[in-house]
């Protein structure tokens, strides 16, 4: 039953991500991806001690002035509403046991297997695998040279909420085009493979 409820919930979270992606609620979507922006450009502005302080200045001056708006108009009106933001105190926010083991569990399965696939690719177990790795971390320098850590991260949310989009809408014609690709890659690999000495042959 727990398995079923961990499910549920997971796939219930997956699916409000790929709802946010796929600009299905235009409102929300807007609203995270404009906020995240707007995070990541005070990044390379101030530092991030700064920006924190900030947005916690910020939050805090809109909740201190409504709690005495709402003070104020209860104490002219003589109404007792009670405190102004009573149902979001009492929304619970714990993790339990079993949700920070779930998590755990997942975190170390992805650690570990990185470890054995980085361990795999610096051990040349396949040598063409290696050579792809080796051709990739070399790109990474020229794009490490023309960008740093923050664009590429505004880069990647801004693709993340525009690709999906754009793939939906021309599928059919990016597909097409992805198999071409992957097909002459294949091809070119496999050709490696078979005139590279020591390379070792994938079943």
């Amino acid at each position: 039953m727990d398995k079923g409820k961990k499910e549920c919930t997971w796939s219930s979270w997956r699916g409000q991500v790929v709802d946010l992606v796929h600009w299905r609620d235009l409102k929300q979507s807007g609203l995270v991806f404009g906020s995240v922006l707007l995070l990541l450009f005070s990044l390379t502005q101030f530092s991030v001690v700064s920006v924190i302080a900030y947005l916690a200045l910020a939050v805090l001056s809109a909740t201190i002035s409504f709690r005495v708006y709402k003070s104020v108009l209860q104490a002219v009106q003589k109404t007792d509403e009670g405190h102004p933001f009573k149902s979001y105190l009492e929304v619970e926010i714990s993790l339990s046991a079993d949700q920070i083991s779930k998590y755990v569990d997942k975190t170390q399965l992805y650690i570990n297997t990185t470890m054995k696939e980085l361990r795999r690719l610096f051990l040349v177990q396949d040598l063409v695998d290696s050579i792809k790795f080796a051709v990739l971390m070399w790109l990474l320098t020229y794009v490490g040279a023309l960008f740093n850590g923050l664009t590429l991260l505004i880069l990647a949310v801004i693709s993340m909420f525009s690709v999906p989009v754009v793939y939906e809408k021309y599928q059919t014609q990016i597909d097409q085009y992805l198999g071409l690709v992957r097909t002459q890659v294949n091809s070119v690999m496999g050709k490696i493979r078979e005139k590279v000495p020591g390379a070792k042959k994938k079943e």
